[in-house]
């Protein structure tokens, strides 16, 4: 499995803005529609990458945590699903119902978020403020497939809590390690 980072989107970047169609409910959504009122994590996942399938239940978890507190998620899946055609709409719903995403699952068919996002691997983790101001990217926690550290979410908790509670994230913010995207060619 090849092991892909981040980028890194400098911190403070705003939001870019997007409209997609949710693979659950087909109806489209708009980043506004979905923000959350304190922050706004966006995550770029799928659904045959090894490594999002070692972080789900930890990110259902997380949303349940937070969903009260005014943080929303977004999960996002850009790659090529003529050559990936386990990552279609289709199989998006299918697995969304089968983890208990409680966050929308939206298809970026031209690939044109992941590009706005400068997003390279999955899973890739952006977290937002109120304003819609980047404020943390990169890793969920340090657990990978095959390394026996749990998966926490310690990171991108962390993230969470600088915001809702009005501190500076003083954390170093390391690049989340995964899949990379599959580009279309």
């Amino acid at each position: 499995m090849a092991r892909t980072s981040s980028n890194m989107l400098p911190l403070g970047t705003k939001a870019p803005s997007f409209t997609l169609m949710d693979t659950v409910s087909g109806k489209n959504y708009s980043l506004e529609q979905l923000k959350g009122l304190k922050v706004t994590v966006i995550m770029f996942i799928c659904n045959h990458c090894p490594f999002v399938k070692h972080v789900n239940k930890e990110l259902v978890h997380i949303a349940k945590n937070y969903k009260s507190g005014g943080v929303n998620f977004i999960a996002i899946s850009s790659n090529d699903v003529e050559k990936y055609p386990e990552d279609s709409p289709e199989n998006m719903k299918k697995n969304a119902i089968e983890q208990g995403y409680i966050f929308p699952y939206l298809y970026d068919q031209t690939q044109e978020v992941a590009k706005a996002y400068d997003a390279a691997c999955t899973p890739d983790f952006y977290v937002f403020d109120k304003n819609l101001k980047l404020t943390y990217r990169g890793q969920l926690d340090s657990s990978r497939p095959g390394n026996d550290i749990p998966s926490t979410g310690t990171d991108l908790r962390h993230a969470i809590l600088s915001i809702t509670e009005n501190k500076e994230n003083t954390w170093p913010q390391k690049p989340s390690i995964g899949c990379n995207i599959k580009w279309k060619q």
